[in-house]
């Protein structure tokens, strides 16, 4: 085991590939999803001009604290992440119809991933980190995509990007740029070094 007992580490979020990064990492951990209205913060955001990281990292950073009150002891961690394309903000597709439109937008064009990461401790802020991978769509034929689209079923409503990388979404790109674990949603080199440096994880 390369985890020490202490501090716990309390993942605020819900999202399934984050908790399958933390687990591939062998790290020990709790889950308790942040009680927050995201879609407010993002319009608010988006109003005064703030950038995608910004929202990320705004995003993240409210997870964290909110769920810290609970486990004052642990470190924790929210994340976010925001696909931006053309200058506009994807969320989460509805539907498997709002997917079909979303991945439409997005064939053949380059979108970047705004993930960000932050954690507390004891009601404290005690680090952040963004990362920006970018991903471009080769331009696949509806044939393919009504295809893709049956395969995935409703796994495409848990993505911003409507695919999963680790998955079969990665038939859906030429080319990826960026830490692969960053793409899924969290930065985990970076959050693994703050951990050594937290006493977390063994040097």
């Amino acid at each position: 085991m390369l985890q020490r007992p202490s501090p716990r580490l309390v993942l605020a979020s819900a999202s399934a590939s984050r908790r399958a990064l933390l687990e591939a990492a062998g790290l020990a951990f709790a889950i308790q999803p942040a009680d927050l209205d995201e879609a407010v913060v993002k319009q608010a955001a988006s109003a005064e001009g703030a950038s995608a990281e910004t929202a990320a990292l705004r995003l993240a950073d409210l997870k964290a604290a909110v769920v810290v009150r609970d486990h004052p002891d642990a470190l924790v961690v929210g994340a976010d992440q925001i696909l931006v394309c053309d200058g506009v903000w994807f969320d989460k597709p509805a539907d498997l119809l709002a997917a079909r439109q979303q991945l439409l937008t997005l064939r053949g064009k380059t979108h970047t991933l705004a993930t960000a990461a932050v954690c507390y401790r004891d009601g404290r802020h005690m680090w952040s980190q963004i990362a920006t991978p970018r991903l471009t769509m080769r331009d696949f034929s509806h044939e393919f995509i009504d295809a893709y689209l049956a395969a995935e079923g409703d796994h495409v409503t848990g993505s911003v990007g409507a695919y999963r990388l680790e998955c079969l979404g990665m038939h859906l790109f030429s080319a990826v740029e960026g830490e692969y674990s960053a793409i899924l949603g969290l930065p985990m080199l970076a959050l693994l070094e703050f951990l050594r440096r937290q006493g977390s994880l063994i040097i």
